[in-house]
């Protein structure tokens, strides 16, 4: 593996695959968090068995956190690669001749969206960490919905999310359909794969923010 990472080609293919795994997840994260507003007990019993499930808190969580800072490592490195690999200053490189605005900055939409993280382990995986760990509360099987709504009260954070998640709608906008290039993959197929990355890449961002702002609308009375 570490023989793979120090050439240029193995780095970009690491990132792409890191990148395809954080789709996945990505997916799986919308569709439980669909539920929050198309069926709420639904969404407190999805959200249960992934809070509890031993699978999943000790060997898939561990794993996705990894992929996490894996990805965004690795595009820090590459970035300074290509930085370096420049014949011309960055000042005078004409980029928008021969690449996206997004293509050329994805390291600048990337750190918003690990800012965006950030606050996201502050608002959901850090409170849930000290309720089980370290308040040893009774678990409630139907807490989830409350205390996700709860969340989203605040405007401000509700802000927040919606301009992270147009954001990450540009970031994948690029990196998710040049992910199939990225690992060699190019048949009569790859045209398709890469419309159906398009379109998910702003499909599932919107759904994340029609799912912020109906919650924000939605508020449970204390």
């Amino acid at each position: 593996m570490s023989g793979l990472l120090k050439s240029s080609i193995g780095r970009k293919v690491a990132m792409a695959l890191s990148g395809l795994f954080l789709v996945v997840f990505l997916t799986q994260h919308f569709v439980i968090n669909s539920t929050s507003v198309l069926a709420p007990d639904l969404f407190n019993s999805w959200s249960h068995f992934m809070g509890t499930n031993g699978l999943v808190q000790f060997a898939l969580q561990p794993v996705l956190i990894f992929g996490v800072v894996f990805h965004f490592v690795m595009g820090f490195v590459l970035e300074l690669q290509n930085r370096k690999a420049r014949p011309v200053k960055y000042v005078s490189y004409k980029g928008s001749a021969n690449a996206s605005w997004m293509s050329r900055n994805m390291i600048i939409s990337g750190l918003v969206i690990l800012a965006f993280l950030g606050l996201h382990f502050y608002d959901f995986w850090i409170p849930e960490m000290i309720h089980k760990y370290v308040e040893f509360a009774p678990e409630d099987p139907t807490r989830y919905y409350a205390e996700t709504v709860h969340k989203f009260e605040s405007p401000v954070r509700v802000g927040l999310y919606v301009i992270s998640f147009v954001l990450l709608a540009l970031h994948l906008w690029h990196g998710f359909a040049s992910t199939f290039q990225s690992v060699g993959f190019n048949n009569k197929y790859s045209a398709g794969l890469s419309k159906f990355a398009k379109v998910w890449s702003i499909a599932i961002p919107v759904g994340f923010i029609i799912i912020a702002v109906y919650l924000h609308f939605n508020q449970i009375p204390h």
